[in-house]
């Protein structure tokens, strides 16, 4: 167990990804997702629910697509405010014709799967009430369930036209592809001090601030060992986790590197790898 506890309050930023095709990939994340493009400064996009950026967005022609096998980006997710927020984005995405990789209950939350033109993994989903959450013995028990996707098609009522995904959308929880499960939560639970809320399946964890379900999910399904995605391929670059105490977030920076960790700072931010190479950058949230 940590010394050091990450801050209950921290919650999860911008996730940079390397896509091939800017305007192909703007055109699906503004036109399927319903995301909000703030701004495209130097081969970077930046796109939000609102006007805080969720997403950045680097192209890099000729990147090959997402490869499997490897560490990085499972899925990141974006979470709306409410059931009828979800079924709006459902009932686009099924007049639009895109695709849906699947889509589940876990008893904590519905979700949506899908895929973006390089492959990369999205969740989007809504969270039921703490309240109503599962627990088995003191751990949470999420489940991967069948959704209840008519029930989640007739939860929107107002048949308003269709603006763009809810602004009080943000980033709910990032999913990470990892070499070694064990090293992984000795990163992010001992020295980061997040809280396991779950083991699944003994290849997969899951590890949050605050007792949510999880900030991180974190799992070996690429392979026991898998290396870091390739330069020449689309794939992750980094994902926020802004701590707002900031003398919890210098607590915790030092804690990394009494671990052994290497953190650097940037102007506003430090950042370090975790042990599967996928890059995690630590920011107050006055820094935003």
């Amino acid at each position: 167990m940590s010394e050091i506890k990450m801050d209950p309050a921290m919650r999860c930023g911008v996730v940079r990804l390397v896509v091939s095709n800017l305007e192909r990939s703007l055109g699906y994340y503004q036109q399927r997702i319903g995301l909000r493009l703030n701004a495209v400064e130097s081969g970077t996009a930046y796109l939000g629910a609102g006007d805080t950026v969720l997403l950045e967005l680097v192209e890099q022609p000729g990147a090959r697509p997402v490869q499997r096998g490897h560490t990085g980006l499972y899925h990141f997710a974006l979470l709306t405010p409410s059931r009828e927020a979800l079924s709006r984005v459902l009932n686009h995405l099924l007049e639009t014709q895109t695709p849906i990789d699947g889509a589940s209950d876990h008893r904590v939350s519905e979700a949506l799967y899908l895929s973006d033109p390089d492959g990369h993994g999205i969740e989007i989903y809504r969270d039921r009430p703490r309240r109503e959450w599962p627990f088995v013995k003191g751990s949470l028990g999420m489940t991967t369930d069948p959704l209840d996707a008519r029930g989640l098609m007739a939860a929107d009522r107002s048949k308003t036209p269709w603006e763009g995904i809810d602004p009080a959308t943000v980033m709910g929880h990032v999913h990470l592809h990892v070499a070694d499960l064990a090293a992984a939560e000795h990163f992010y639970v001992d020295l980061l001090g997040m809280d396991l809320m779950q083991h699944f399946g003994g290849q997969a964890g899951f590890v949050s601030a605050g007792g949510y379900h999880h900030h991180l999910g974190l799992n070996t399904w690429a392979g026991v060992g898998a290396p870091p995605s390739p330069a020449d391929a689309a794939r992750l670059l980094s994902f926020e986790l802004i701590v707002p105490d900031a003398a919890n977030l210098g607590a915790l920076v030092e804690q990394l590197r009494a671990g052994g960790v290497a953190v650097s700072a940037t102007e506003d931010a430090w950042n370090a790898l975790d042990p599967s190479s996928n890059r995690a950058i630590l920011r107050g949230s006055q820094s935003e």
